[in-house]
């Protein structure tokens, strides 16, 4: 996404995208109807842990750990196999993604780099930092032709400015960007994919639609497909009105399936069964 030149908002400008302003009034339906279940006026604490797990396992699932539910919360060793360390990175990322609110409004760019260091943990020295010219990227479920290393440093600074600046977008236009950006980028060697989504995550609570993270996004990702999933960031990379507007709906409909699924946990909750 460019912003060079910008002399309006243009996460704002986005909103007005056809499809995108039913699209942000379907997820604030969705989200609403999960905060105002009565469980959640008791047991919201015990709906987050659930959002935060189901969430993790489905970013891990789009990064090619598709694991079952039940088998990433009984599981207690993530470092035996390629998937184990992915499905490790995602819950790690999930809990920490709360923890950062306070700095993704004054400095984006030190966020990322936190997530990619939670993500990748030791594995390397290129941990915590875009990639530079000449470094490979290990990202093969992402086909799209890669940024260089100086593309991404100026859309990176492009897009940080646009989050310090802040925006009237609605939240799910400026987390759909971040997320979009950051896949279309991959600015790190590893682990794009999961630190796109926690980026997500980080706008959606930050700007108040989701406070509690309980409508996890990554949940609707994964329902929807790697496919359609692939599809939507294509449209996205497109730089089209249709383009961006399809990304932008694709992501809204992942959020409204997190916040389907963290009502049916209200449910379970309600009825003594989880």
């Amino acid at each position: 996404m460019s912003t060079t030149g910008a002399t309006v908002d243009p996460l704002a400008a986005l909103g007005s995208l056809p499809g995108v302003a039913e699209s942000v009034e379907s997820v604030r339906k969705a989200v609403d109807r999960v905060y105002g279940h009565r469980v959640m006026r008791r047991r919201s604490t015990a709906v987050t842990s659930e959002a935060a797990l189901r969430g993790a396992r489905g970013s891990a699932a789009l990064s090619g750990a598709d694991w079952a539910l039940e088998e990433v919360r009984r599981r207690s060793d993530f470092g035996a196999d390629d998937e184990a360390l992915a499905v490790g990175a995602a819950l790690r990322l999930t809990a920490e993604a709360g923890q950062l609110l306070s700095i993704w409004r004054q400095s984006p760019l030190r966020v990322l780099a936190r997530l990619h260091l939670v993500a990748a943990a030791d594995e390397g020295d290129e941990v915590g930092r875009p990639r530079q010219a000449g470094e490979s990227v290990d990202e093969p479920l992402i086909e799209l032709e890669l940024p260089t290393s100086d593309e991404v440093a100026g859309r990176l600074d492009g897009l940080a400015q646009l989050i310090v600046a802040g925006s009237s977008a609605p939240a799910l236009v400026t987390a759909a960007v971040v997320h979009g950006e950051l896949l279309a980028l991959r600015p790190f060697v590893s682990r794009n994919g999961l630190v796109a989504r926690a980026a997500e995550r980080v706008v959606l609570i930050g700007s108040g639609l989701d406070p509690k993270s309980v409508c996890p996004a990554e949940v609707g990702h994964a329902e929807l497909g790697r496919a359609a999933y692939l599809a939507a960031l294509e449209g996205y990379v497109s730089g089209t009105p249709e383009g961006m507007a399809a990304w932008i709906t694709h992501c809204g409909r992942a959020i409204e399936l997190g916040a389907r699924e963290s009502t049916a946990v209200c449910e379970a909750l309600q009825r003594g069964a989880a």
